[in-house]
């Protein structure tokens, strides 16, 4: 028992590890460390897309962590959520750079974080993983856990005090939402120049497929009915297209749809493609997405302004299980 209490190993582990050690509790208490690493070796492969998410606030820091299981058995198990419930408060306590240094920080039974979770994957057999840390420092900081399962959080960090309401709001609306950044301005260059590459590419499609499209009405050919190659024969196998008009089709879908591409604005394709990268702004970020929490059709930004217009986000994360 006292063993028990001292690593929170199983009853059967504990009394084989004190016989392996002949009674010692030092060299009892390495052994159930050590089948931990065994454990969590051979499960290294194993998902984890169960668990909890945790925050916490003191002062101007905020944390999050979250720790990963295979099961919602386990995750719901009293041990795992104490385990990590002590991560975030070690996490909060120390506040370490980034998750190495979390892993490294000491818990108050002797344990490393990362030798806490591998003696968590010893006594249950399954898989445990620190899958994230995140630390905020700001004047004022909101955080939310979703309350059904647990796996689902996120920290914002604010300019300055706002209303309890306010805060919840936005703070629930990082997690529901999972914006890319703040705003325009801090949206990363890699992202932006992705969607544009996908907005280009998409334009481009749908500028050359109008082309066909007509090209194939004005043939006398549905375009619904050959708009793939599979399509195509299935329609003709099915007497909706002869073989003539399926050959037809494939020259039609060929010669025009290169003439297309050959011959686009790419002035106006550019302007589609920024409309596109704008709207995915309006969306993705969020200052401009259309606040939740109200039943005007305002964004986060505009619904900040209305409290306190000197009201700013500075900073926020989000971890989730879900996704």
């Amino acid at each position: 028992m006292k063993l028990r209490k001292m690593t929170s190993a199983g009853m059967m582990d504990c009394k084989k590890a004190l016989e392996e050690a002949n009674g010692d509790f030092d060299k009892a208490m390495g052994i159930i460390r050590e089948k931990g690493k065994l454990v969590a070796a051979k499960r290294a492969d194993r998902e984890t897309t169960e668990g909890a998410v945790k925050a916490r606030i003191a002062g101007n820091k905020g944390i999050l962590v979250c720790l990963g299981c295979e099961t919602d058995f386990v995750s719901r198990n009293a041990d795992f959520q104490n385990l990590a419930d002590a991560i975030a408060d070690v996490a909060i306590a120390n506040c370490p750079a980034d998750i190495e240094g979390l892993k490294a920080c000491k818990m108050a039974d002797g344990y490393t974080v990362a030798e806490a979770v591998e003696a968590q994957t010893g006594k249950t057999g399954e898989k445990h993983v620190l899958v994230g840390y995140a630390i905020i420092e700001a004047p004022f900081i909101a955080e939310y856990i979703h309350k059904i399962n647990g796996k689902l959080g996120a920290i914002v960090g604010f300019n300055k005090p706002i209303s309890e309401s306010l805060a919840k709001g936005v703070v629930m609306q990082v997690a529901s939402m999972n914006p890319v950044s703040i705003g325009a301005a801090d949206c990363p260059a890699a992202v932006l120049e992705e969607e544009k590459n996908v907005a280009i590419q998409k334009t481009k499609e749908e500028l050359v497929q109008k082309g066909i499209d007509a090209a194939l009405k004005k043939a006398g050919i549905n375009p619904a009915h050959v708009d793939s190659e599979a399509h195509i024969e299935s329609n003709t196998a099915k007497g909706w297209l002869t073989p003539e008009q399926a050959e037809q089709a494939r020259q039609i879908i060929k010669t025009v749809g290169e003439e297309k591409l050959a011959s686009l604005n790419m002035q106006m394709v550019e302007n589609i493609a920024n409309g596109r990268v704008q709207k995915f702004l309006k969306e993705q970020t969020l200052e401009e997405q259309e606040y939740q929490m109200s039943d005007d059709k305002i964004s986060v930004k505009q619904a900040m302004a209305a409290e306190d217009k000197d009201a700013k986000v500075l900073c926020f994360k989000r971890f989730t299980l879900c996704d």
